[in-house]
């Protein structure tokens, strides 16, 4: 069987290096890279071809490629975002727009399905008050998408672009739906930690950042409140998530956006677990209202039952077994504790 030809943008950051080195191991890929920066020496083996610059100026360059799937990872984050919203909007949108048109085009022409895997987010969501976001537990996917962030906005509206640009453009009659051949499909990921790359200032890293410091010997003040909970996941099911949901087939799917869960915890529950591991860590809290604004309109968990029903979605890292067998062995060994 010969090889498929894949594209990873965004390929230098925490979620891309970890899909290309388990996207290489699978086997039967030919991968090629793009972010704005140079391939890291860890990856830069795995790639056939890196294409390195501003993404909605490389676009173009990608028209002559016969992808087969696409993962489209590259992206202005949540902190950065709501700094430089109007490039954020322009990398997060225009990028996005440019690369499902590619695909769209590509598909039609060539009467060939391509696969389109979106990384969205729960900033997705917009949760109105903390009450009601207590009182909202696990959230599904059509419920509170009135998100409070540019980011959020930015995702929110991307998954709708890979809705219409699979099932809806071209459309004749509101009865006539032409064949999806772009196959777009989304996960909105919760808080993603990796062990072996450092924390890069993410909304959502107030957990890892203390780990990072307590391993060291370092004093911490968290930016978010003690009672602060949302949804967390170990970078290994992250990248097991994209890579179960690229071989499902589209006819056992019946959504395009699928929320998917494995633990949800406080940010006091995070210090605690850094004191078990360092006793003598120094963890303060000191709310920064911005940071702690964009938390809040998160909710504390989703609901990832249709993921479970459609895709056989399950993680392999529940809380204990994340610190336990993946995070605080690394921590130890890169700090030699």
């Amino acid at each position: 069987m010969s090889e498929q030809l894949a594209l990873i943008t965004g390929a230098c950051g925490e979620i891309g290096q970890a899909l290309v080195q388990e996207l290489a191991a699978k086997g039967g890929y030919r991968i090629v890279t793009s972010d704005i920066a140079p391939l890291p020496e860890s990856i830069k083996k795995l790639s056939a071809e890196h294409v390195q610059g501003d993404l909605v100026y490389k676009v173009k360059t990608f028209y002559d490629y016969d992808f087969d799937i696409i993962f489209h990872l590259a992206a202005s984050l949540s902190s950065k975002a709501e700094i430089a919203t109007e490039e954020a909007h322009r990398i997060n949108v225009e990028g996005t727009m440019q690369l499902l048109m590619l695909a769209a085009y590509r598909s039609e022409k060539y009467n060939k399905s391509i696969k389109f895997l979106f990384p969205s987010s729960i900033a997705a969501y917009g949760m109105p008050s903390l009450a009601e976001k207590q009182r909202a537990g696990a959230v599904k996917e059509d419920e509170w998408n009135m998100p409070h962030t540019m980011y959020g906005c930015n995702k929110l509206y991307c998954e709708k672009l890979g809705l219409y640009y699979s099932k809806y453009q071209g459309q004749k009659h509101l009865d006539e739906t032409p064949p999806a051949m772009l196959d777009f499909r989304a996960i909105r990921f919760p808080g993603l930690i990796s062990a072996f790359t450092l924390p890069s200032g993410g909304t959502s890293d107030y957990g890892p950042e203390m780990l990072h410091a307590a391993a060291q010997d370092k004093a911490y003040s968290c930016f978010v409140r003690e009672d602060t909970k949302i949804s967390f996941m170990a970078m290994p099911d992250a990248i097991k998530s994209l890579l179960v949901l690229m071989d499902v087939p589209r006819e056992n799917l019946s959504y395009t956006v699928y929320n998917i869960a494995a633990f949800a915890i406080t940010a006091e529950e995070f210090r605690q677990r850094a004191l078990k591991a360092f006793p003598d860590a120094q963890i303060t809290f000191d709310s920064n209202p911005r940071r702690q604004g964009i938390v809040d309109s998160w909710p504390e968990d989703v609901d990832d039952s249709l993921a479970r029903a459609e895709w056989n979605w399950n993680p392999d890292y529940d809380v204990d077994r994340f610190f336990d067998d993946y995070f605080l062995p690394e921590i130890r060994k890169r700090y030699g504790k």
